[in-house]
């Protein structure tokens, strides 16, 4: 490998199984920094090392190498593909030069790119379509372009047309040359005559790429008008400047298993690199000279620590500076994989891992301790949790130990929630969906040795009284010595849904003395954390009346006693009822897919209050209902089944409903065996 005369930092994006991890290698391999190829089906690639992606055999976080073309340094970002790990993708991408969006030829996966094409056009990173697997496929590209423009905010424009031998891709016509190159399993392709087969599909693609760039250059429109064909240098020229400014979207073809279409790929981004473009563009105000870099990516391994996976944008970052709020470097990598190869210092446009950065977390900004302030870089929204455990250790020996593991896994994966519920009094740990979850759980058992036991989250039920009663209770005790004795007089009645739980006192003439009051509103709200349906008890006031007290005898312990006693002698009279947590969902999809949604949320006894258009969402809808929060735990798996996997939703709690029948009934069951 040779040294480098600039930087360029590519992020694989694409849907799950388009190849990504296996185009890594590839490129790999074609640049000379590997001498043999890995495979995913294997567990031999440089990317997907973590035991959890080998297991699965798919990316579960991002994966960093590097190579060397044409003295250009490439730092390739491979991002994980579902959508469950999007967040990982997000975070990586607003450190990424360009992104390479890797996909297979098929024609029904189109909206799988949907949420990723929207991010990129939302933060004007520049991207280029890579389809991948072109030997396994009797679809065109024309088609696949057809299909997915809908999809995309930025025109795609066709760089290369297939030369096919029946339904076979045998090579391709570069649009931009015009030479026509025939496909060599991992080996470089040749230069061939272009077959009278594809002349006119390459005139027509031609055109269509020449017309995309003419919509952003007035110079190119004339000159297509006076009909004068630029030149490649000129294409060139102009398709890289458009892309520098994320106007359109390149669209190569190959096949990354056979190393078809990567070399040309290289080529391509060596020519299109857009330079400072993009770096001038993301700094904030007042950072010119400057150095300032952003955290893309956290990892915490078992022996090394912890590593902050970082892009340089301005400046220089050197081993042992001093950054932010006094953190010291404690030691600087160029990440390969699993490897850490110690460096020195890091140029701007440098990706490199900072180690040790203990307070700096994944999306942060960093500059040196003494430069000057400037504003915090823009960073990737987290999404909204959609699925939980449950969770405990098995072993109570090791409960002292999650707090800790959790908070550490959360730094690695800012998506990942995990907090106490209290009114289940359980931990909860959110996340995007049941492998999101999972690959958390097998990182808490691999690292830090916890075996966690799962289960799904308890509803938080309540319960409320439906009528007004009058209660006295005595509270006495004789034991010798000092006794104990407390006497009340309360009225409890029920008060409108949400308004929560009053205690008011109108005693009279000292009967229950003042010191005494507060002991008896403890009583009571002691008793309501367990109704008699035995959940906690809202909406409703509780007034002491009257009572007795002995000179004595009497305490606070013994009025609060006494307190709860006239609770439980006066709720089961009051006509107790179940109360179930309502939810507000607001459920995003393809306008297709809105009538399946829409009888999904009636089947779990939702109601849907109306859809409409989703802001700045091309063909895309948003659903609003009313959905029983114990019938959320498991939405989002039938909504991604439902969606080709890209419908997502946000929810928040609306309000406690009434809830009888049988379905009560099971409930009350359920507790009462609990």
């Amino acid at each position: 490998m040779t040294e480098s005369t600039g930087a360029l930092n590519i992020a694989l994006v694409g849907p799950y199984t388009s190849g990504k991890t296996t185009l890594l290698e590839s490129m790999l391999s074609v640049s000379g920094t590997i001498g043999r190829k890995g495979r995913v089906a294997d567990g031999n690639t440089v990317g997907d090392w973590s035991d959890e992606a080998r297991a699965r055999q798919s990316s579960v976080e991002v994966n960093t190498a590097g190579f060397t073309h044409r003295d250009l340094h490439f730092t390739v970002l491979d991002c994980p593909g579902s959508i469950e790990f999007f967040a990982e993708t997000a975070n990586a991408l607003m450190g990424a030069d360009l992104a390479i969006i890797v996909c297979t030829p098929d024609l029904n996966r189109v909206w799988t790119m949907g949420r990723l094409l929207k991010f990129l056009s939302q933060h004007e990173i520049p991207h280029v379509l890579f389809t991948n697997r072109m030997d396994e496929t009797a679809v065109r590209v024309g088609e696949l372009i057809e299909a997915m423009q809908p999809v995309s905010d930025r025109p795609l424009v066709p760089c290369q047309v297939a030369i096919r031998e029946g339904d076979q891709v045998t090579g391709y016509v570069d649009l931009v040359t015009g030479q026509a190159y025939q496909y060599r399993d991992n080996e470089g392709a040749v230069g061939v005559d272009a077959p009278d087969t594809v002349l006119e599909r390459q005139e027509d693609a031609r055109t269509q790429l020449l017309e995309s760039l003419a919509d952003f250059d007035d110079a190119l429109l004339e000159s297509l008008l006076e009909d004068q064909i630029p030149e490649p240098e000129e294409i060139v020229a102009y398709l890289r400047g458009t892309l520098a400014d994320a106007r359109v979207v390149p669209v190569l073809m190959g096949s990354a298993e056979r190393d078809w279409g990567v070399r040309r790929l290289l080529e391509f981004l060596a020519d299109m690199a857009p330079g400072t473009t993009l770096a001038s563009r993301r700094l904030p105000a007042g950072a010119q000279g400057a150095t300032v870099g952003q955290v893309l990516k956290t990892y915490i391994t078992q022996h090394g620590g912890k590593v902050s996976l970082a892009r340089v944008w301005a400046g220089t970052i050197t081993d042992g500076m001093v950054l932010n709020d006094g953190q010291r470097i404690g030691g600087m990598y160029r990440m390969q994989g699993q490897q850490q190869n110690k460096i020195d210092k890091a140029e701007a446009g440098e990706i490199v891992g900072l180690g040790r950065l203990e307070t700096v977390t994944t999306g942060d900004t960093v500059a040196p301790s003494d430069g000057p302030e400037t504003e915090p870089l823009p960073r990737a929204a987290l999404p909204p949790s959609v699925y939980a455990y449950s969770v405990r250790a098995s072993r109570r020996e090791d409960e002292v130990k999650v707090s800790g593991a959790m908070s550490r896994l959360a730094q690695e994966d800012p998506s990942l929630r995990f907090e106490p519920n209290p009114d289940t009094q359980e931990a909860v740990l959110w996340g995007q969906g049941e492998m999101h979850l999972k690959v958390a759980l097998d990182r808490l058992s691999g690292k830090y040795g916890l075996a966690m036991q799962t289960e799904r989250p308890k509803v938080a039920y309540k319960e409320a009284i439906r009528k007004p009663v009058a209660q006295h209770a005595r509270f006495k005790k004789q034991t010798g010595g000092h006794g104990q004795f407390g006497d009340v007089h309360i009225e409890v009645k029920p008060l409108p849904r949400g308004s929560g739980f009053e205690f008011q006192q109108k005693v009279v003439g000292g009967a229950v003395p003042r010191q005494y009051i507060p002991a008896v509103e403890a009583g009571v709200r002691d008793y309501l954390a367990s109704g008699p349906l035995g959940f906690p008890v809202v909406d409703l006031q509780v007034t002491l009346t009257d009572g007795k007290h002995h000179a004595v005898d009497s305490s606070e312990q013994a009025f609060k006693t006494a307190g709860r006693m006239a609770m439980a002698e006066a709720l089961p009279k009051c006509n107790p009822v179940l109360l179930e947590p309502i939810c507000e969902v607001k459920i995003s999809i393809p306008s297709e897919f809105t009538p399946n949604v829409q009888r999904l949320v009636t089947g779990r006894r939702g109601q849907v209050l109306g859809f409409q258009a989703r802001e700045d969402w091309s063909g895309w809808d948003q659903v609003t209902s009313q959905m029983p929060q114990a019938e959320m735990h498991d939405l989002i798996i039938e909504l991604r089944s439902l969606t080709l996997g890209v419908g997502t939703f946000e929810s928040h709690f609306d309000r406690l409903q009434e809830l009888t029948g049988r379905l009560a009934e099971d409930v009350l069951a359920a507790a009462q065996e609990t």
